[in-house]
């Protein structure tokens, strides 16, 4: 799909992947972008940016009636929504012994956002016989993180998501993509390293792996839009990892511990 005359939401829109998404859709002759993210300044900042061609929507991924209110303000404003971008996300830390609250956020925020994002966009697209559905995953969703499993699970999820809405949907004219890259220079990125390195631990996107810009990340997305490709990885050795991943799990195991005890120590 080429993304000129489109309508575009993107969430998490306020920084990061997000912002750059943005600007990146409109260079791209996007006929409408719409900027959503809980931070209401972030986003009237980047729509500022980008000119009479976009819209900023404060909005709450987490709750659904904020989703539902963001695509009708949309459609309202704009018409049709051609691609839904659900890119919003957030990081925690630790393992099965993080708090109830700690795996309930994140899971709203990471999960939850798709399934409203795709509850709520589709009966128009499929009306239509068309429309893009984009979520942003992780190459944590096809792998995992190390020292967080709520990050982990929840991307995972994500990606089954995706996968579940191509699966069904794609002969309807539903294009489904998920993005997953390894690391990105981001502000949540950034806050996660400070916080290990001050611990005296090493960043395990570092040890794995060079960090990309957003706008980098953002041409591959439309490189990826373009080609329809299910899978938008940014960072091409993720899909070598997934090979070795499925060729041999217990040798991909066995290394990830191992990657896993450098990462813990430093070294």
């Amino acid at each position: 799909m080429e993304l000129r005359d489109k309508v575009c939401i993107v969430t998490g829109a306020a920084g990061g992947i997000g912002s750059a998404l943005c600007r990146r859709f409109a260079d791209e002759g996007a006929r409408a972008v719409v900027v959503a993210d809980l931070d209401a300044d972030g986003a009237e900042q980047v729509a500022a940016s980008i000119g009479p061609a976009a819209m900023a929507v404060s909005t709450n991924v987490a709750v659904e009636a904020d989703v539902e209110a963001l695509i009708e303000k949309a459609t309202d404003a704009y018409g049709p929504i051609d691609l839904f971008f659900s890119n919003a996300g957030i990081g925690t830390g630790g393992g099965v012994e993080a708090s109830n609250e700690a795996w309930q956020r994140i899971w709203d925020i990471n999960f939850m956002a798709h399934v409203y994002a795709a509850r709520h966009a589709l009966p128009g697209m499929l009306a239509r016989g068309e429309g893009y559905l984009v979520s942003t995953a992780s190459a944590a969703g096809l792998l995992t993180q190390i020292g967080s499993a709520p990050y982990t699970v929840t991307k995972h999820a994500a990606v089954a998501l995706a996968e579940w809405l191509s699966i069904t949907h794609g002969d309807a004219g539903i294009k489904v993509s998920c993005l997953c890259p390894q690391g990105v220079d981001t502000p949540m990125l950034r806050a996660g390293r400070d916080a290990r390195e001050a611990s005296g631990g090493t960043s395990a996107v570092l040890a794995s792996g060079g960090l990309l810009q957003p706008e980098d990340v953002a041409e591959a997305v439309v490189n990826g839009i373009r080609d329809e490709r299910f899978l938008i990885l940014p960072h091409p050795e993720v899909a070598t990892y997934m090979q070795r991943k499925a060729d041999d799990p217990d040798r991909w195991l066995a290394g990830m511990r191992r990657l896993a005890a450098r990462v813990a120590t430093g070294g």
